[in-house]
């Protein structure tokens, strides 16, 4: 038995919901590790979508989800997801939802902080969902946030946020906005507790002793490995580590040997929000892209940028993360194009390079140098098996497994469910 981490290789949106909950299908187990309700995964079975945020992907097949420490919780938010998808007839409750109590939680005021931050930066907007998710981190590392155990003392409750919303307010004062109300923060934070705290859990040692009794764990990610607040774009970046490394610290993992990293990624690129994106397409084959994929934020609705496929980028968070196979998602997106280019390398200042520099300035004078393949003009909508692929969608997909160096384990053609090609097996 073998326990599968899915990370997503690019900058987000690649799909990586319909894949964990085909995954999810023989995991006893589901964990989300990092992120907060800044991602957004949409799940389509029998064309019904399932609109996810902070819960793991896992829970629309009623398994055990997990809401690791790494992430930042937004307790209305859930609550607000949990009552939706109750409508749609998924049971969600104390039996088959725990979420660790040292996660930290995200407060009103942090959106309305992560709101100012953004009105504030003009033009060098970060081009964040304005949930709160950055603020909450940096009252993590700050030592002052708030923790879903925190809840459990009501005297200790009100002394950190007070603490908190006195820091706060000294910026909030000389910005002109109106302070923080401690009273008030207290008083709301309060009444979501009744309905946060029946969930919390020793997730740590859940995961450990589950671990320990050969169960087998799928861990989810949330965005992708290129918004790392360390390896990433940045600044244009989120507030955690979205690579594969992060399991253990985000959910308090120890041993996992028998560990399959699967990176997840589309047939195309696409990026919400600002910063780099060498191979974007502001020309009617980008309005194509979009519009066959679909592309729009699960989150905030805002259309993606679209381009052809990186595999400058792909290579190095191949790396990066240590894959050991990759699902590429998407396929059918690229049926009807006669010709299709994909990024192989990169001109910085007339240089040919194989990498994605870290500083700002270059990475917004690269120049993409393609490679033009032959498209298929068929649909792949369907297709369950390799074989019958067309040859022209084999040979890309062969190409791409050449130049990252790692293997296409799953392929995706559709948003539906059934719509899969496995290569291997995981289980």
């Amino acid at each position: 038995m073998i326990n599968i981490t899915v990370v997503g290789i690019q900058w987000g949106d690649e799909g990586k919901g319909k894949i964990v909950d085909w995954l999810s299908k023989k995991s006893d187990m589901v964990v989300r590790f990092q992120g907060g309700n800044n991602a957004g995964h949409t799940i389509q079975i029998n064309k019904i979508k399932y609109k996810l945020s902070l819960l793991p992907s896992g829970i629309i097949r009623e398994k055990k989800a997990i809401i690791g420490n790494g992430v930042v919780l937004d307790p209305w938010a859930l609550k607000d997801e949990i009552n939706k998808l109750s409508k749609q007839g998924i049971k969600i409750n104390t039996k088959n939802l725990f979420i660790a109590e040292n996660a930290h939680l995200i407060l009103p005021l942090h959106k309305k902080i992560d709101e100012i931050n953004e009105n504030s930066k003009g033009k060098n907007l970060i081009g964040t969902t304005k949930r709160g998710i950055g603020p909450a981190y940096e009252d993590k590392v700050g030592r002052r946030g708030i923790r879903l155990c925190d809840l459990f003392n009501k005297n200790e409750l009100k002394r950190k946020i007070k603490l908190l919303t006195s820091y706060h307010n000294v910026r909030i004062r000389s910005l002109g906005y109106k302070p923080f109300n401690s009273i008030t923060t207290y008083k709301e934070v309060l009444k979501i507790s009744k309905f946060l705290i029946p969930y919390s859990s020793k997730v740590w040692r859940l995961i450990n002793i589950a671990i320990k009794n050969n169960k087998r764990i799928l861990f989810e990610g949330a965005q992708g490995s290129l918004l790392d607040i360390d390896f990433g774009t940045y600044p244009f970046v989120t507030s955690s580590n979205t690579l594969s490394s992060q399991v253990n610290l985000g959910s308090g993992l120890g041993k996992n040997k028998k560990n399959y990293i699967l990176g997840i990624a589309k047939a195309y690129t696409t990026r919400v929000g600002s910063g780099p994106f060498p191979s974007e397409l502001n020309d009617s084959i980008g309005k194509i892209l979009a519009e066959k994929g679909n592309e729009f934020g699960t989150v905030t609705n805002r259309k993606r940028r679209c381009g052809w496929l990186d595999l400058v980028l792909i290579k190095q968070t191949v790396l990066m993360n240590g894959l050991d196979g990759i699902a590429l998602t998407k396929l059918d997106v690229l049926d009807e194009f006669e010709k299709i280019k994909v990024c192989v390398a990169y001109k910085l200042n007339g240089k040919k390079i194989d990498y994605m520099p870290f500083n700002r300035v270059d990475q917004e004078n690269l120049k993409p140098v393609y490679k033009i393949l032959p498209g298929w003009k068929k649909s792949t909508v369907g297709i369950k098996a390799w074989k019958k692929l067309p040859l022209n969608a084999k040979n890309y997909i062969n190409l791409i497994e050449k130049i990252v160096d790692c293997r296409i384990s799953v392929i995706s053609n559709s948003p539906e469910r059934r719509d899969t090609i496995l290569r291997n097996k995981f289980f």
